[in-house]
């Protein structure tokens, strides 16, 4: 007979006892985790009556878990998405950081009072501050309430949990291993977070959906397979070398490839190995738990259960009243997240992995976990019944103030367009400074050495600082120009109280971009000649400004065409279908669709699609039309464009550059628009003006002012926004909004 390596013997034993487990919680209809669980308690040593792992083999079972592990948050991130994160508002954002802020102090707090160190009080609030994304969407889908409104703000708030769980296992790394609480640490290990998520996320989405578009005819299920998870384990072996955790490295590949048009059919593909690795790493946790332990430690664990539900209730609950749900909806879904699970199992592994927490600390989470997954849909179907409970009892007076809060606080306010300007600002500062910062670090680090080894020492710095002069290049110029290519930045620039802070603005970024200068040369030549350098390279750069402006477009082209493929993909299906029933030919086989904005500085505004030519003179479609929340769908020759407007048009490469140029910043418009200030003013028609006894329409004061007649008093009386028909009389006072230095010829 053959030997049989152990590992195997292992598995046979991990994946029956696992599948006879699984068919039973799915006949008694409970979460399949609990089933992992109980048969890793059943297979572990510390179970005597039955078969169980050899304590040899317990180092590869851990390794397959950890695999288990990637699997899962790789899955995670597929199901994430950057731009959901966009999507779910700030009610969700507000409850979950309550929520997490909240249950770690409470968690602590309840490690405290057990007496527990302050690394496993830290722990046991990290792993109470989330809760479990499978068990709670399969209790909502169970029960039938997926469309219910506290529903959708549930799988909001499990979304941005899925952020925050990332955080802290990178910042409960960095406190394991320094193993003391030092702000200045932490902060620096947020900030180097931050950096790497923001150049992780650029490159990714910059090269990956090209890749995966170029190699799309090579791509069958099986080659997929093995790309998406060989680009997963690349990203956690870069997280890993960054200092980060692996579990880092999975999700935020998985959320780059959900970016892209495979992202459906990865995750499909990617979902039998999650679910292999997956129960191994379920059966990982239940062979930690000592069933001894757990019955000497009932007290805590009862405790932390009490402390886990009705915490959550209350602070999850607090978060959504306060970002403007009504007492109701707030109710329900703290009472729908009152549970924790697969992540704090994730959290406290990563405490028992590093040394720093208690061996007893990991069994408590488990058995926590396993008591409030099975209250999870009671408390669910019970949350609409116990506010009619409280709502009954409720007395008058609170009830009103409730409901007034709830009211005032779902109220909108507009975003002032200086606040739009200061956000494109920080936006920008903070991109562009990570993708230089990152270049520098790279030419420094690892094309230096090579350049040097195959070169003089001289060449070799001079090319390299070259090379990635060049690189920066179009980065620097979007750097100083970027958000001032907007509706927001024209029109704040327009009003003079605002030039000086955009002036402010300006000198920053120009200081940071000439700092970048001076920071790459110093890092290969001297000060003194870093100084010189960045005075020559400006010059230089103005004289091949429009070179390095077409540079930065294309870029910024292709960067925002990946980001927005997997929806225009599917907008262009649809699109197709529609077509498709009407017998229309939509775009030629070469052809895709791609997004273009359009700016109010254009010269194409106001002008109808037959005006333009565009089918006849460029040989494109204009597909769609989206004007804020209105849709037009195969406008027809007589839409007109508007500013504003996003038009989906489908065209070849060519076509497109040639529609860039199209749609380009009309030059005259804006240098017009930047020396325009507008102001309100007031004057009075006097007997002798040239608008008594005319209408607003036929006196032209519209087109002598470029302004707006906004109100008049006559008599006492003031009227708002007049009629055009309304004729201006003798002592009537016109309040205008226009060009200062044109109203001021007519007063």
């Amino acid at each position: 007979m053959h030997h049989l390596p152990q590992l195997i013997t292992d598995l046979t034993l991990i994946l029956a006892v696992a599948a006879i487990m699984t068919l039973i919680f799915k006949a008694l209809k409970q979460p399949l985790v609990l089933g992992y669980i109980i048969a890793g308690v059943i297979v572990s040593a510390n179970f005597s009556w039955f078969p169980s792992i050899s304590d040899a083999q317990t180092e590869n079972i851990k390794v397959l878990s950890e695999i288990g592990i990637i699997f899962l948050l790789f899955s995670l991130g597929l199901e994430f998405s950057f731009k959901k994160l966009a999507q779910v508002g700030g009610s969700s954002s507000v409850s979950a950081f309550v929520e997490a802020i909240g249950m770690s102090a409470l968690g602590y707090g309840a490690g405290q009072l057990l007496g527990w160190s302050t690394m496993d009080s830290i722990y046991l609030g990290a792993a109470l501050a989330v809760s479990s994304t499978t068990i709670i969407l399969k209790a909502v889908e169970e029960l039938g309430l997926k469309k219910k409104k506290f529903a959708g703000l549930v799988f909001g708030i499990l979304i941005v949990e899925d952020l925050i769980t990332i955080a802290i296992l990178v910042l409960l790394t960095t406190l394991s291993v320094s193993q003391q609480v030092n702000g200045i640490e932490l902060l620096l290990s947020v900030g180097k977070l931050i950096f790497f998520l923001i150049l992780w996320f650029v490159a990714g989405i910059f090269f990956i959906p090209t890749i995966l578009k170029k190699t799309r005819n090579l791509m069958n299920d099986e080659t997929l397979l093995v790309v998406s998870i060989a680009m997963c384990l690349v990203m956690v072996y870069l997280a890993a070398g960054a200092g980060f955790s692996y579990a880092l490295g999975a999700f935020v590949m998985g959320s780059l490839l959900a970016e892209t048009t495979k992202a459906e059919r990865i995750e499909h593909l990617v979902k039998p190995v999650k679910d292999l690795f997956g129960a191994i790493f379920f059966v990982s946790v239940g062979m930690m738990i000592d069933l001894k332990m757990i019955g000497e430690y009932a007290i805590p664990i009862l405790l932390i259960t009490v402390v886990c539900i009705v915490g959550k209730v209350i602070t999850t609950g607090i978060g959504a009243f306060i970002s403007g749900n009504s007492l109701k909806v707030s109710l329900q879904t703290g009472m729908s997240l009152a549970q924790i699970g697969e992540f704090s199992f994730i959290i406290a592994m990563l405490g028992t992995t590093l040394n720093a927490t208690s061996a007893f600390l990991y069994p408590i989470i488990v058995a926590v976990s396993g008591v409030t997954t099975f209250t999870t849909p009671y408390l669910i179907k019970a949350s609409s019944p116990f506010y009619d409970w409280i709502d009954k009892r409720m007395p008058e007076r609170w009830r009103k103030s409730l409901t007034r809060y709830s009211s005032e606080a779902t109220t909108i306010t507009a975003t002032s367009d200086f606040h739009q300007v200061v956000k494109s600002f920080v936006v920008n500062v903070l991109l562009f400074s990570v993708i230089i910062g990152a270049l520098v670090f790279l030419s420094a680090t690892y094309i230096l050495p090579w350049v040097n080894e195959h070169t003089s020492y001289a060449i070799g710095r001079i090319t390299v600082t070259l090379f990635t002069l060049a690189a920066m290049a179009p980065f620097l110029w979007g750097l100083i120009v970027r958000n001032e290519r907007n509706e927001s930045f024209v029109k704040i620039y327009s009003i003079q109280k605002y030039r000086s802070p955009i002036w402010v603005m300006r000198g920053i970024k120009l200081g940071l971009a000439v700092f970048s200068i001076v920071f790459l040369f110093n890092r290969f030549f001297s000060i003194s000649v870093a100084l010189s350098a960045a005075v020559i390279i400006l010059f230089v750069f103005v004289f091949f400004r429009k070179k390095i402006q077409e540079q930065y477009d294309r870029i910024e082209n292709r960067f925002i065409r990946n980001l927005n493929d997997r929806e225009l993909q599917a907008e262009l299906k649809q699109l197709e279908i529609q077509a498709s029933k009407r017998n229309v030919a939509l775009a030629p086989w070469d052809a895709h669709m791609t997004t273009f904005e359009v700016l109010p500085e254009t010269s194409i505004i106001g002008k109808t699609l037959e005006e333009l030519k565009w089918r006849e003179v460029v040989g494109v479609n204009v597909a769609m039309i989206k004007r804020g929340q209105v849709t037009i769908t195969t406008p027809t020759r007589y839409d007109r464009i508007y500013p504003g407007d996003k038009l989906y048009i489908i065209c070849t490469d060519a076509q497109e550059k040639k529609m860039n140029a199209i749609l380009r910043a009309d030059k005259k418009l804006l240098e017009k628009q930047h020396d325009a200030e507008v102001e309100l003013d007031k004057f009075t028609v006097e007997h002798d003006s040239p608008f008594i006894n005319k209408s607003i329409r036929d006196s032209g004061i519209r087109t002598i002012t470029n302004g707006l007649v906004v109100g008049i008093e006559r008599d006492g009386e003031r009227i708002l926004n007049p009629e055009s028909s309304m004729i201006f009389a003798e002592g009537d006072v016109v309040w205008i909004v226009g060009e200062k230095k044109l109203i001021d010829s007519i007063n």
